[in-house]
């Protein structure tokens, strides 16, 4: 059987800050194409794993590999560029700088490259705008005067904006309603589509998880406990997981009917 490729591999890691233990032997494996979700309940760890994946944090012990590159070994300013330069990331609530434009929080990351002209950063940011339905009008407005849902997708378009192959996604439809919650579902799965993205997402909103997850991995007792399909950690028998799933079940039925037909095959968990 050939498996696919291991984009992100961690191996045995452990997390404390101090005498306190965050993680202990954490063992994953995130596969180029999909979408795998984090899930844990409150003080689990799930940020903190995400930091480390991202290269912002260092491991107490054991390895994060990203690209087939360990995180810890990363030491030359090239490398560890050309790394980021891969990845992009939406923070919690958008993290638009506020002091920006629309305009100018998407052309950030393009101008740190000092490569490209102004003509062609802007011809750049617009397509980036418009790959998440947002009009050329808004491009100088200010963060504040955005909606919940216009600000999400903005700081999607600056995640996009150097054509990352790894998506990180931290509580992405946190704090909006329902109807723009499912919106910006449907738009990143037209983006996974057409870009090609590898997505980590954490989310505490079963909508969200349900509408988007390939594969779930569960943070529990300092560990992933479980990995697998939606369907699959349903049935694992742990006390947050019954108390995580226990409305979901219908939401499970409803997916497998609707499952569109571009997405991945089944992962090996």
């Amino acid at each position: 059987m050939t498996y696919p490729e291991c984009i992100i591999e961690i191996d045995g890691l452990e997390t404390r800050f101090g005498d306190h233990v965050i993680h202990q032997n954490v063992n994953l494996c995130i596969y180029r194409g999909e979408v795998l979700t984090l899930i844990g309940g409150s003080g689990s760890g799930k940020t903190t794993l995400l930091r480390q994946m991202l290269g912002l944090e260092q491991p107490y012990q054991g390895t994060v590999r990203i690209f087939g590159n360990a995180r810890s070994d990363a030491h030359h300013s090239l490398e560890r560029n050309n790394i980021r330069n891969r990845i992009g990331v939406l923070f919690q609530q958008g993290a638009l700088f506020s002091a920006l434009t629309v305009f100018d929080n998407v052309a950030l990351p393009l101008r740190e490259l000092h490569t490209l002209s102004e003509r062609m950063i802007r011809e750049l940011v617009m397509v980036k705008l418009e790959m998440v339905a947002i009009g050329p009008e808004h491009a100088d407005k200010m963060p504040a005067a955005l909606s919940g849902g216009m600000i999400k997708r903005v700081a999607l378009a600056r995640a996009l904006a150097l054509d990352p192959e790894l998506l990180f996604l931290d509580e992405p439809t946190a704090g909006l309603d329902p109807e723009l919650s499912e919106s910006f579902v449907e738009l990143t799965l037209e983006l996974r589509k057409e870009l090609n993205l590898t997505i980590v997402m954490v989310t505490h909103d079963l909508d969200t998880l349900v509408g988007l997850s390939d594969r779930i991995a569960i943070l529990a007792d300092q560990q992933v406990i479980a990995v697998g399909t939606l369907d699959d950690v349903c049935q694992f028998q742990h006390p947050f997981v019954a108390s995580f799933f226990k409305s979901i079940r219908h939401k499970i039925e409803q997916k497998n009917q609707l499952e569109p037909s571009w997405k991945i095959g089944p992962m090996p968990s």
